[in-house]
């Protein structure tokens, strides 16, 4: 039989394994985006826009693939890519775009957390965002749900260390698959200018909208055990009837 240690300097050794493997794989993925030009235009709608029109129709499945690498991989804004495929394809198809990309890479992130465990999300998130948010996720499971629903929270980190709780797979997919549409459909058609433009009286609203968000974060986060009663409260009578 293997001794403690022996098992211990194997544990250890796979886990560096797979940690180097995810930093060359991410290292790689960087370099491709320079060189071809991604990695300067993503924080820049108009340059995005430019870009994924020169594509022509890969310009959809590119759009795809950064939607589930800016979830798992890429630390960029998801709202900048949203807005940026709304103003590129319309609302409509930018959402529907935007969704099938974002919900593949959340389910992959889940995973990611689930099978690699602590080590790789600290390496991916930070030691200490994964211990808050880990600690919070633990104690405000259906407080998850409310936070997804609101385009103001790091789903995507969320997403990446709800996989390290005791979350079941049901209720993640469940809770993205209703709460990423609404979100996402939110976002593009606010952010594409159709409904409120960013001149005159949307400037306005827009900055309401911005205090509003503030608040609601400040919200949920002061009074997350009071949501997630309520929830969990709301959860047992639909189960019951």
């Amino acid at each position: 039989m293997q001794s403690k240690s022996a098992k211990f300097c194997k544990k250890v050794l796979r886990s560096l394994i797979v940690l180097a493997t995810i930093g060359l794989f991410l290292l790689l993925v960087y370099y491709i985006l320079v060189w071809t030009g991604l990695w300067e235009s993503l924080n820049s709608v108009e340059k995005l826009k430019i870009l994924i029109a020169d594509l022509g129709f890969w310009g959809r499945i590119t759009f795809v693939l950064l939607q589930f690498l800016q979830v798992t991989i890429i630390p960029i804004p998801s709202t900048i890519l949203t807005v940026g495929g709304a103003i590129i394809f319309g609302p409509l198809q930018g959402s529907l775009l935007s969704l099938s990309g974002i919900l593949l890479g959340s389910i992959f992130a889940f995973y990611l957390g689930r099978k690699f465990g602590r080590r790789l999300v600290c390496f991916m998130v930070g030691e200490q965002s994964q211990k808050k948010w880990v600690k919070f996720l633990s104690r405000a499971k259906y407080t998850f749900f409310v936070m997804m629903l609101l385009p103001i929270f790091p789903d995507d980190v969320l997403c990446l260390v709800a996989g390290l709780t005791n979350m079941s797979w049901a209720f993640f997919v469940t809770t993205n698959l209703i709460c990423r549409p609404v979100g996402i459909f939110a976002t593009s058609y606010l952010g594409s200018g159709e409904l409120i433009p960013y001149h005159g009286w949307g400037l306005i609203v827009w900055a309401v909208i911005l205090v509003a968000a503030i608040v609601v974060m400040w919200l949920v986060t002061k009074y997350e055990q009071n949501i997630e009663n309520f929830m969990l409260t709301t959860f047992k009578k639909h189960k019951k009837s």
